[in-house]
């Protein structure tokens, strides 16, 4: 993405960080399920929390 920190007009800052996403090459597919890295938790004992 392009550097936008110099920027001070909000609008201006849009537009330029629009373009710049329009150029960007598409992101891939996933190759596995969302959260996948994620810890996984077998089993808790009541009161406890998940995460």
């Amino acid at each position: 993405m392009a550097d936008t920190t110099k920027i001070e007009d909000k609008l201006e800052r849009k537009k330029v960080k629009r373009a710049a996403r329009k150029k960007a090459a598409p992101k891939a597919p996933r190759t596995g399920p969302r959260g996948e890295n994620k810890k996984k938790l077998k089993k808790a004992a009541r009161g406890v929390s998940k995460r």
